[in-house]
């Protein structure tokens, strides 16, 4: 004997209301609107404001109330900063896009690296390797500066670019983070796959594993740049001479005087922030793209 259940009809208007709570649930209410337009306005005011006071004298900049809309000094005020012998802003600049650019890569290079043998390989001691790699996170570079600064002059890299190269060509964040996206992004029956079609370690990294951390790795040279472009510190402890400065040691020597000129030094500011907004500009969406899909994987 078979039991038939009964379900009660459905209630007419239900479909309807259950897609009308959906788009409830995804419209942003006006509290979210308020919270993204302040969010917006707080985050590019000192940009606009930067811009404000480069393109006015120092007199107006200097004056009260302040100036809120921009005045038509700024090409004045660049041209001050370009020909200030103490600043030395395009050795700077050269010197910072090197710097940066040659870090950004080799972290990069360095950290997918260790990170795919971190994740993928099996080898003795990997787990207390990886320990001091995070060990090493937790050491500020102020602890450090000593015995470094005592081993560049060894080296005799005193006062010059290799100095504040070096040191930094791999870091352990770099190595946690690409290790942390190729355990999700890179299955084993990849792996295995190419190493029954005679793939050595390095093939696999390089036609396997690479492209498969490209989103990761766009991330990761971003955040290299900016940090190394916004060095200040250990270029300032080791870069002595004038003339062969990074960007941020040319902004300062642009506040030395005992009245800060304050047109000429957001000026060299502008300056010296335009190459991070090109390279956002340039490499932005692939960025997101690689932050989006990371935080899909996880």
């Amino acid at each position: 004997m078979t039991t038939t259940t009964l379900r009660p009809p459905a209630r007419p208007g239900a479909p309807a209301r259950a897609a009308h709570q959906a788009e409830r649930l995804w419209k942003a209410s006006p509290l979210t609107w308020f919270g993204l337009v302040l969010g917006v306005i707080l985050s590019l005011f000192p940009f606009y404001w930067m811009i404000v006071i480069a393109s006015r004298t120092n007199d107006a900049a200097n004056s009260w109330p302040p100036p809120f809309l921009p005045g038509g000094k700024l090409g004045d005020n660049i041209q001050r900063v370009l020909d200030n012998g103490d600043a030395n802003i395009v050795k700077g600049l050269l010197n910072s896009f090197l710097v940066s650019g040659t870090i950004t890569v080799a972290t990069v290079f360095f950290g997918s690296l260790a990170g795919f043998a971190f994740a993928k390989l099996r080898f003795r001691g990997k787990n207390a390797l990886l320990l001091i790699i995070l060990a090493s996170m937790m050491v500020p570079i102020q602890l450090g500066v000593l015995p470094l600064y005592i081993l560049m002059a060894k080296l005799e890299w005193l006062n010059t670019m290799p100095s504040v190269t070096v040191p930094f060509l791999i870091g352990g964040f770099g190595i946690f983070m690409m290790r942390q996206y190729a355990e999700q992004a890179v299955p084993n029956e990849l792996i295995e796959a190419a190493r029954v079609d005679g793939c050595s370690t390095w093939k696999v990294y390089w036609h396997v594993v690479a492209p498969a951390l490209r989103p990761a790795a766009a991330v990761l040279g971003l955040l290299t740049f900016m940090e190394q472009w916004n060095q200040f510190f250990w270029p300032f402890v080791v870069l002595a001479d004038p003339a062969n400065p990074t960007v941020q040691i040319s902004l300062r020597s642009l506040n030395t005087a005992y009245f800060a000129d304050n047109s000429q030094i957001f000026a060299g500011t502008l300056i010296a922030t335009l190459p991070l907004f090109i390279v956002f500009i340039l490499f932005g969406r692939q960025i997101i793209g690689g932050i989006m899909e990371g935080a899909v994987k996880s």
